[in-house]
């Protein structure tokens, strides 16, 4: 008790000095009236435990749990800081005494406190949190008793002529005959008194004459008609300027030191992307492109790294090393090669042999498993005879391979058949080995 007592006193010697020169914001004599509630179970939850456990384990009283009340109270200001106030309450409970019994039923519970605010702030502010400190008296059933209320509230100031107040407070017992509680009440005061201004009133000086019309920045437009007046402008903007010179003056120019357009806020039409076509004519602006596609990347429409202008395959994804189109396998490049080996027709025509049929089949089931795959067939003869006849027998066995395929399903837009006659031996066509090399029928896969 004699620590508190000694804190207490400590803070009223501090507000005094601290506020002495503050007399007008003293508390004029209040009357207020407040709604009241008391709560015995939460300080006997904290009492019984902890108030960390109490709060853990939710045993703080619910309003319902409570006893509600009226109460009347009077402050009276000390100085712009401390007051005084003192409370009669009055509800109707069952109260709990210290050894655990109770009446049985509702009594009349009256309690009274003389009690020291101080406030944090003086009423010259709106809102002033407080803390309280006194002490009190209780009668229950002929029982009276005693003790020390203590406690923090917040006072909000309605134009200096009444006030909410809001209050909590511990009441804590001195005497058996009262017990620990929690006593919260919200009400209003109103002022019912004057407190009498030590200052003394001073008249008023004199007005002083008007001065001149002011030009802060010197640009010929008073201040009063100057929209910039710290800031030399131009009477066609109000006396603001307009450094760039596009029309926009500084003060709405997001960009004041670059030339720009009126409905880009003074700034240049954008390139968000910089490519060098501005968004108003670029149908991509949020990515570089070129002025041919209006600003939009050369289009690769597979999407295999290879731009449509280079790819041969622009609608089927490759590979950049063939030029954009899909690679064939070794697998697949060695059993056209067998293939094209084992074609055989009869001696000087353009009839294939029945030997010839497996060959030719695998190459169509080659080419119906890939319906993207190309074909190029190619007719070679020796030079035996005249290279004009050699020349039709070519292109007729290329054709005769084309039309085979063609029936076994391969469609024919995607099968070429040329003769080349005798002009483009792959060996020496003075040995009989080398002319059976040069009549030949070449394969040739590809995807463009």
């Amino acid at each position: 008790m004699k620590k508190i007592s000694g804190m207490v006193l400590a803070l009223i010697l501090l507000h005094t000095l601290a506020f002495s020169q503050d007399e007008d914001h003293i508390q004029n004599p209040t009357f207020g009236v407040h709604f009241i509630f008391n709560d015995f179970k939460s300080a006997q939850a904290i009492r019984s435990t902890s108030l960390g456990a109490a709060l853990r384990n939710k045993q703080f009283g619910k309003i319902k749990e409570m006893s509600p009340g009226l109460a009347i109270n009077y402050i009276q200001g000390l100085t712009p800081s401390f007051d005084f106030s003192t409370t009669l309450s009055g509800s109707f409970l069952d109260y709990p005494f210290k050894d655990g019994t109770t009446s049985g039923k509702d009594n009349l519970l009256l309690e009274a406190d003389a009690s020291i605010r101080g406030k944090m702030f003086s009423n010259k502010y709106v809102v002033s949190p407080y803390f309280q400190v006194g002490i009190g008296g209780s009668k229950y059933k002929g029982y009276w008793g005693a003790f020390i209320p203590a406690g923090v509230g917040l006072q909000v100031n309605l134009f200096d002529e009444a006030f909410l107040l809001i209050n909590s407070q511990y009441r804590i017992p001195v005497t058996e005959t009262a017990n620990y509680h929690f006593f919260h009440s919200i009400g209003l005061a109103g002022v019912i008194g004057k407190r009498k201004s030590t200052k003394p009133v001073l008249a008023p000086p004199p007005p002083p004459p008007p001065p001149p019309p002011a030009d802060t920045d010197g640009d010929g437009i008073v201040d009063t008609e100057d929209a910039c007046p710290q800031v030399k402008g131009i009477a066609q903007f109000n006396g603001c300027p307009d450094t760039d010179g596009d029309g926009v003056p500084d003060k709405d120019d997001k960009c004041p030191n670059e030339k720009g357009v009126v409905r880009y806020q003074g700034c240049p039409v954008p390139d968000t992307d910089g490519d060098g076509i501005n968004d108003e004519e670029d149908k991509c602006p949020n990515e570089k492109g070129v002025a041919r596609y209006q600003g939009c990347p050369v289009p690769d429409r597979d999407k295999d790294g290879v731009n449509d202008e280079e790819d041969k395959c622009p609608d089927l994804p490759g590979v950049v090393a063939n030029n954009g189109c899909p690679e064939i396998t070794a697998e697949v490049k060695k059993r056209i090669d067998v293939a094209a080996r084992n074609i055989f027709f009869v001696t000087g025509s353009a009839k294939l042999l029945a030997k010839s049929n497996k060959s030719l089949d695998d190459v169509a089931k080659l080419m119906n498993e890939d319906a993207n795959l190309k074909l190029d067939i190619e007719g070679h003869t020796d030079n035996t005879g005249k290279p004009a006849s050699n020349q039709v027998l070519s292109e007729k066995r290329a054709q005769a391979v084309y039309d085979y395929l063609a029936k076994k399903g391969v469609s024919a837009e995607r099968l070429k058949s040329a003769g080349f006659g005798q002009d483009q031996p792959v060996a020496d066509n003075k040995t009989a080995k080398g002319r059976t090399a040069n009549r030949r029928v070449e394969l040739k896969l590809h995807y463009d």
